[in-house]
This record gives C-alpha cells, sequence and structure tokens, in this order.
C-alpha cells in the first residue's frame, strides 16, 4: 500500500464502538496508510484514552454537542447529529482535498449509512464497520430482511444457519420493540446502503480481504 494513501476512520461516539475502530486504524496504519480517526466533539473529553494511538492522527470535528444543555427526545438527537456530522465531514474532507494528503477511502461506523453519502460526494470509495459480531448483525439483517417479524412469538426463534435462539438470546431491541424504538431504527439503518459500498469491515478476515481487494 502506499505511503501516501489516507484513510479516514469514523465511529459513532460511544466506547463500544470507537474501541473496535480505532484498533482496526491501527491496522490500518501498520499497513503503511495514513489514517486518521475522525472523532466528534462529544469525546472531546475521553480524548486521553485515544492519545495512546501514536500510528492514527486524530481529527475532533463538530455534532452539535459544544456547550448545548438542550433537552431533546433521543431521536431528536439522533437526527441532529446526523444533521451536523455530515456537514462537519463534507467541511473537514473539502479542507483535507486542499492539503498534501487528500483522503481516498472512509471506513464509517456501519450505523451512520449517510457517511457514504459524504464519500460518494467527493468521489471517495466508503466501506462500513460493523462493530457487532456477525451473529447478532445476521439477526438484525433478518429482521429487515422480513424472516423475523415484530413482536416476536414464541419462546425461540429459528434462523439459517444459527442454532435455535431463545427469547433471552436475543437483544431487548427486538424482545421488546418498543423499549428502544429510537436504537432499534439506528441498528436497522446500518443496512439501508450497505451493499453500495465496495467493501464491509469486521473481522480480520475482511480486513484482510480489503487489502487484497486494493492493494490488487
Amino acid at each position: 500500500m502506499e505511503r501516501e494513501t489516507h484513510i479516514l476512520v469514523i465511529p459513532y461516539p460511544i466506547q463500544g464502538h470507537i474501541n473496535p475502530m480505532l484498533q482496526f486504524s491501527k491496522r490500518l496504519a501498520s499497513k503503511g496508510a495514513r489514517v486518521t480517526l475522525v472523532a466528534t466533539s462529544t469525546i472531546r473529553n475521553s480524548m486521553q484514552a485515544l492519545q495512546g494511538a501514536r500510528s492514527v492522527n486524530i481529527e475532533i470535528i463538530s455534532d452539535g454537542s459544544e456547550g448545548d444543555e438542550t433537552v431533546e427526545s433521543l431521536l431528536a438527537t439522533l437526527d441532529r447529529f446526523k444533521d451536523i456530522v455530515s456537514q462537519s465531514l463534507a467541511e473537514y474532507i473539502e479542507k483535507l482535498n486542499s492539503s498534501n494528503y487528500p483522503p481516498k477511502f472512509i471506513v464509517y461506523d456501519c450505523v451512520l449509512p449517510w457517511a457514504l453519502d459524504v464519500a460518494k460526494k467527493y468521489g471517495l470509495d466508503g466501506a462500513p464497520f460493523f462493530t457487532q459480531s456477525c451473529a447478532v448483525n445476521v439477526i438484525y439483517y433478518h429482521l429487515k430482511q422480513g424472516t423475523i417479524r415484530l413482536p416476536i412469538e414464541g419462546p425461540t426463534v429459528s434462523l439459517p444457519s444459527l442454532p435455535k435462539l431463545t427469547i433471552n438470546d436475543i437483544s431487548s431491541f427486538l424482545s421488546n420493540p418498543s423499549s428502544y424504538p429510537a436504537l432499534l431504527n439506528l441498528v436497522m439503518d446500518q443496512f439501508s446502503n450497505f451493499l453500495e459500498a465496495k467493501w464491509l469491515s469486521q473481522s480480520l478476515r475482511i480486513f484482510t480481504m480489503f487489502f487484497l481487494t486494493f492493494d490488487s
């Protein structure tokens, strides 16, 4: 991989999403790429945890949280996050395109599918990064495809390539869909356009496939 290759990595700003994408960023950097983890201002106060990633550049873009004490619903918060971060990301890409290190790729958290639209606007390739396990994503995907219907009826659920699952094996987003409707929509949206991306990123195997394709 050419050392000038610049890859942006943008996680959703909570620890369970940032940590795996940070580790993935280090792997990308170990292949010789210039990697920038694009974090949003929500995690500004916890940036110390990222400072040890010396092989990875860290950039903070606005998500509208600076000094904001507005009380609003989770759905409104997610909508505002999407609107502001998509604009902040676009502005950052424009800035980089005038620098010595214009980006070529965006690896984006799968729950931020709109990041692919931003990438396409500027001629970048995008790859969604699935931070949850394959088995969990399969369950959500079957819900998206209609194999599972809500509310779930019966004590067990049978899905292709998975053992029989009890209701306790399934995320509360599905077993009790009225509990967190905004978060259920968030995880379902990850499948809205992922087939339009050139690569998918999750495991070491997919990571290897990413580079085999890139290097060819």
